[in-house]
């Protein structure tokens, strides 16, 4: 056996033993999610914070992280034999974390060494949950022209403003947060901002979205003070922090249209609904031909996916392929819950059931109209591939 044949075995044989078997089943919404933090409630769930807890204490709730920051400080290719393993089992993610997927990469680039072993370890063990304020009211698609304020008194910024569609910003501990420090340049005077969301000033309300949940807020700042030791790399350099952060924040968007792990449900559900021919194909020959070809669009965005995320970490990927990814990922998350609706019959307009799990599937379906939206309009996002990977003419 090679070393990574013993790593496979060891780390299968660890899940096996590990992994509380509440956690290798689908998730049924989004109640199912662990996100951590200060505030989570794990009495309905204890196996939720177990799974946490014993992936964090091996650095595998961010397996490729050096183990000084948290992580388990394994190679690519360990990280992605781990990765199979976890879903051959239907693992679930232990740990959702904006930390993890957007912020830590931001600091592990640009933060200080104090920064680095103040955060990290933190995120990895799934103790803070965090927020990110980047969009504001007159800045969405057009950022660098926020205006949220942060004037320096001494050791502080005193920051006011408004953030906009800040996701779960009611139940973050902390948010990574741009504000203006210079007015001589759009992008040129934008800082990068860490605090904690209980700080006196800071007030959240959410926003009623049409799935009747409210996963997003506005974010108010009034007279915040914030220890200028929270700022990220050099004032009036945090659109260089950003836009780093923006390419991970597309690359976790776009894992929205990857398959979840353990068996395919849009077909069960199909087949639950519909039946079976004669010749035990789905009865319904259109709605066959179209999960069909959803299985085949989804299968090569997997490949995709795997080939994109080797060149990530070998520093050879373009830095435009988060934008396709994140373009062709959401498009594919709207087609699967357009077919769950289409293959679940009069079933799936259930609004509030206990059948249903509370609606969960409509629900669903509503929000993934935003994904275009969120992370860059999936209008900028072509526009992107158009000029900086097809290089089009503008």
């Amino acid at each position: 056996m090679t070393d990574l044949d013993t790593f496979r075995a060891e780390t299968r044989a660890w899940l096996e033993a590990n992994v509380p078997a509440s956690m290798r089943q689908p998730m049924r919404g989004e109640g199912d999610a662990n996100w951590g933090g200060r505030k989570a409630d794990y009495s309905k769930n204890p196996d939720q914070k177990l799974y946490m807890d014993r992936m964090a204490e091996r650095g595998w709730t961010v397996p490729d992280w050096p183990t000084q920051y948290g992580g388990g400080g394994l190679s690519a290719a360990e990280t992605k034999i781990l990765r199979e393993e976890m879903a051959a089992l239907n693992c679930r993610n232990p740990l959702n974390s904006f930390g993890i997927s957007m912020l830590g990469p931001a600091l592990l680039k640009y933060g200080t060494e104090e920064q680095k072993l103040e955060h990290l370890p933190k995120i990895a063990r799934g103790e803070i949950r965090w927020c990110q304020g980047y969009s504001e009211p007159n800045a969405g698609s057009d950022l660098a022209g926020l205006a949220t304020s942060a004037i320096p008194d001494g050791d502080d910024y005193i920051v006011n403003g408004q953030k906009v569609w800040t996701s779960y910003a009611d139940k973050a501990d902390w948010i990574f947060c741009l504000v203006r420090t210079s007015k001589d340049s759009k992008q040129g005077g934008i800082s990068f901002l860490l605090f904690d969301m209980d700080s006196p000033g800071v007030s959240t309300k959410p926003i009623l979205l049409i799935s009747g949940y409210s996963p997003f807020c506005e974010t108010f700042f009034d007279n915040v003070r914030v220890p200028k030791k929270n700022r990220i790399h050099d004032e009036n350099k945090g659109w260089d922090v950003a836009k780093y952060l923006l390419g991970h924040e597309r690359e976790m968007i776009s894992g929205m249209g990857l398959a979840s792990p353990g068996g395919n449900p849009l077909i069960e559900g199909a087949i639950a609904t519909i039946g079976l021919d004669a010749q035990g194909r789905l009865a319904d020959p259109i709605l066959r031909a179209q999960l069909a070809l959803f299985e085949v669009r989804s299968k090569a965005f997997s490949a995709m996916s795997e080939r994109f995320i080797d060149q990530l970490k070998a520093g050879q990927a373009h830095p435009a392929q988060p934008s396709m990814m994140k373009y062709y990922g959401t498009e594919l998350n709207k087609d699967r819950h357009e077919l769950v609706m289409a293959s679940g019959g009069s079933d799936t307009l259930e609004w509030e059931s206990e059948r249903s799990n509370g609606g969960a599937k409509p629900r669903a379906w509503l929000r993934t109209k935003a994904n275009s939206i969120e992370g860059g309009t999936s209008e900028v996002q072509l526009n992107i591939v158009a000029k900086r990977i097809l290089e089009l003419p503008a």
